[in-house]
């Protein structure tokens, strides 16, 4: 570590600094720009992005070079190739190359083709999509599912389909963008509450139903949290919609299939399969796919969603291949194996976040396959990011404004197939390489 520190002194200089530009602004910076000329605002947004890629400090829209396993490699858009461990892929479960996953892709694909040619209002559905709908059921205890093209699809559709103008929606202030994204599509009457502050959910709904007793209430939030890691209290969260005449609508997509009992998620450790109104998820976690579901209790919802939810009204049907790939997963996801994955992920998960405090780093949240480690200014995770990438270690880093301003933290991703000595490697290269950035920005002290 002393040689390490040394060498960062001996080659910092002023560019380095937290006041070079490529240290500087945010993307929301390009978001909001007046004028009258629609593309300058991309100009400008191309601009400062390309001056943070010629100095190795831009982690994103990074192409993979093969498939996203516990190592992988990686080219950025400088042309760079990195290559090392790879914490940045939502594989969870490690089933992206499993033999039975790719097998009933290719007899899909052999008995289907590769595309469905319709959306499921019309005549997109192959029969297998009836049969992963009914097994999601099963899974869920919540029997009524109706598939997406995507996750993000699946949570913007619920909520613009089910709400109206002058409904109301009661949404936790980090839920997912789509969620945001469709509450805003939906209705001007939006009401955000304080992170898992189930008691200002609470003040919330009852101010809501005093002053309109007539129109909707709709409430969201998400089974586990991505960029903290956390979990609401989804039996106070849905004993509070039933008593105000609201629905819940809980998004699993990062937990379900690879948490819990049977891979049930926070809905099976809360004791909460079957109880709750609304349950949507993704597939592009746990079950190696794209894609995404929305289950209810109700057939009248699945139906109207059907016609209503703009996404699946509008949008081709999931491939036959996907639904192949992701009825395999879910599967494996209810057998012995799944259970075994399950085993080795929390050890890992639960190694990770050891070795980081173990080097200092602090880590946020609950074990789950996110685990989300604080680095703080903007800047200093922009140099520490490349850090760890020249060392060996693909990870993402979020900045501003997906989390509060100099609020940056790594969001790590762990799959099935990390070991606890790959684990303890990533730990250490995070720590050395935060430590460097400290000294390149001059945030060391």
């Amino acid at each position: 570590m002393d040689d390490l520190l040394e060498h960062a002194v001996e080659t910092a200089t002023h560019e380095h600094a937290t006041d070079a530009p490529e240290l500087r602004g945010s993307s929301f910076d390009y978001l909001t720009q007046p004028g009258t000329d629609l593309a300058a605002k991309a100009q400008a947004f191309h601009a400062w992005a390309q001056t943070r890629v010629s100095h190795g400090v831009f982690p994103y829209a990074k192409r993979l070079g093969g498939r996203p396993g516990a190592t992988a490699e990686l080219t950025l858009l400088d042309g760079q190739r990195h290559a090392g461990l790879n914490f940045s892929s939502q594989e969870y479960l490690s089933l992206a190359r499993h033999p039975l996953v790719c097998a009933a892709a290719q007899q899909a694909m052999d008995r289907f083709g590769v595309h469905s040619a319709g959306s499921t209002a019309l005549a997109g559905n192959v029969e297998e999509a009836a049969a992963l709908e009914a097994e999601l059921g099963e899974l869920l205890r919540t029997p009524e599912v109706l598939l997406f093209p995507t996750g993000w699809a699946a949570g913007f559709g619920a909520i613009k389909g089910l709400v109206r103008e002058t409904d109301h929606i009661v949404i936790d202030q980090l839920a997912h963008n789509c969620l945001h994204e469709g509450a805003r599509a939906a209705t001007p009457n939006i009401h955000l509450h304080r992170h898992l502050d189930v008691d200002h959910v609470e003040r919330l709904l009852k101010r809501v139903r005093q002053r309109d007793p007539r129109n909707g209430i709709l409430v969201v939030t998400e089974g586990c949290f991505s960029m903290d890691a956390d979990s609401p209290d989804l039996r106070r969260l849905q004993l509070l919609a039933r008593e105000h005449g609201a629905l819940l609508m809980v998004d699993v997509a990062h937990d379900l299939g690879c948490l819990g009992p049977g891979g049930t998620g926070q809905l099976g450790l809360q004791g909460m399969l079957g109880q709750v109104d609304l349950v949507m998820g993704s597939f592009s976690k746990t079950f190696a796919s794209n894609g995404g579901f929305v289950a209810s209790h109700d057939p009248a919802i699945k139906e109207y969603l059907r016609f209503y939810a703009a996404p699946n009204t509008f949008s081709n049907a999931l491939s036959p291949v996907q639904v192949a790939i992701v009825r395999a997963c879910l599967a494996i996801v209810r057998s012995g194996e799944g259970q075994q994955r399950r085993d080795r992920l929390m050890q890992a998960i639960v190694g990770l976040r050891g070795a980081l405090t173990e080097q200092g780093v602090t880590v946020l949240g609950h074990p789950s396959p996110i685990v989300p480690v604080m680095l703080g200014p903007d800047a200093l995770a922009r140099v520490a990011c490349r850090e760890m990438s020249q060392a060996g270690l693909l990870a993402n880093v979020v900045e501003y404004p997906a989390v509060s301003l100099n609020s940056a933290r790594l969001r790590m991703q762990v799959m099935a197939d990390h070991t606890p000595a790959l684990c303890q490697t990533a730990a250490r290269i995070v720590a050395d390489s935060l430590q460097r950035a400290r000294v390149l920005t001059g945030e060391f002290h």
